[in-house]
């Protein structure tokens, strides 16, 4: 089951330091000028007990679980978030942009981990129950670059209270990751876009605008 016809689902993809959050918000302001309500959210976390998993999953050492003990907790987060947040607003007619959904479990703990894709796969449509985005976007960046950019992000907390837990797991990860990213948007066109963001953060932008625009607001 897609989104109401009254809101419309947007998730932005990629791997550490794809700029998924700083072009989901210029999306949100973007849609919010062409008259939409909009709420933006984000994956794991989104409601007050998805987030109080997510401390689990980001912060700590990169071994702290297991890859199904991984995907379990991000699919219970997943559950509140969808229960409690995502799919409320859908049907108040709000346009819901998250950053990250299901497509990462797929990629971080299948294509990353190794866990078997089918299993993922019907994990996430338990955990969503069954919502599917009408429009992903795929932030692609080389994973030198992105994690680069995810090391230069500003950090005030301390060492126990950093968001880095995935962002310290080897290179060879991170390239699973991104190619397993690369394939799920291959395998789904009509979803997804795919967005080269090593252009200027201003190109990045336009091209997901323009995407918005002709997929969901013109149609």
């Amino acid at each position: 089951m897609s989104a109401t016809a009254e809101g419309k689902f947007i998730t932005f993809e990629g791997g550490e330091g794809a700029g998924k959050s700083n072009h989901a918000k210029r999306l949100a302001l973007f849609l919010a000028e062409c008259g939409c309500n909009v709420l933006q959210t984000r994956e794991p976390g989104g409601s007050e007990g998805a987030e109080q998993i997510r401390r689990l999953l980001v912060e700590g050492e990169p071994g702290r679980w297991t890859a199904v003990t991984e995907a379990l907790l991000h699919a219970a987060a997943r559950a509140d978030h969808v229960a409690r947040t995502i799919r409320p607003a859908l049907a108040a007619g709000t346009w819901v942009i998250s950053d990250r959904f299901t497509d990462s479990t797929m990629a971080y703990q299948g294509y990353g981990h190794g866990l078997a894709l089918e299993t993922i796969a019907r994990l996430n449509v338990f955990a969503s129950d069954g919502l599917t985005p009408d429009l992903t976007f795929v932030l692609d960046v080389p994973v030198e670059a992105g994690l680069a950019r995810a090391g230069a992000r500003a950090d005030d907390g301390d060492d126990g209270d950093r968001e880095d837990r995935y962002e310290r797991m080897g290179r060879d990860f991170h390239q699973r990751l991104r190619e397993g990213f690369l394939t799920i948007a291959e395998g789904d066109p009509e979803r997804c876009v795919v967005v080269d963001t090593t252009k200027t953060v201003d190109d990045v932008a336009a091209i997901i605008r323009e995407a918005a625009k002709a997929r969901l607001l013109e149609t």
